[in-house]
């Protein structure tokens, strides 16, 4: 069964989550490295991991399965999703899957080197409504592919 895992410390689309994922019938991990409220539900289910680098990340990455799907800004975390066949979703409404992981990594990169050589680079637009719009229809399109069956890879008959 399809579960959706948001890394959710700056996600501005958690509420969007709950409503598809209560329309789905999905499970939902909130994952964080503090106490945040969230509906009262049966599908959602708050995880707090310890503070430090990467420890929200760490536990999506572990309990993330192919045909789930992660709600995530944090590209690196976005990679280590798809090697596990992981549908992910930026909350701004794109897909990373293998096509677009890698352009993503290698943007990212980039500009972390670019900062570092004192380089004034520009953020990202802020997050408005079109971005909600975009990320709902999305996301609804990516729970309709991720609970689709998928073929077993056939295997040939002896002859």
């Amino acid at each position: 069964m399809t579960r959706i895992f948001v890394d959710s410390d700056a996600c501005p689309v958690k509420e969007e989550v709950y409503r598809v994922a209560g329309r789905y019938g999905l499970h939902v991990f909130v994952v964080s490295n503090r106490m945040m409220a969230v509906p009262a539900s049966a599908l959602i289910e708050r995880v707090v991991v310890n503070a430090g680098p990467d420890v929200a990340d760490d536990w999506i990455a572990d309990h993330i399965a192919a045909g789930d799907i992660a709600i995530t800004a944090d590209i690196p975390l976005a990679a280590r999703c798809v090697e596990k066949g992981a549908y992910v979703l930026e909350p701004k409404g794109r897909l990373l899957d293998k096509d677009a992981i890698g352009m993503a990594l290698a943007m990212r990169n980039l500009m972390t080197d670019l900062r570092s050589a004192g380089v004034m680079t520009s953020g990202s637009a802020a997050f408005g409504k079109a971005d909600r719009s975009r990320f709902l229809s999305e996301l609804d399109t990516v729970v309709v592919k991720a609970r689709k069956p998928r073929p077993f890879p056939r295997t040939p008959q002896p002859q």
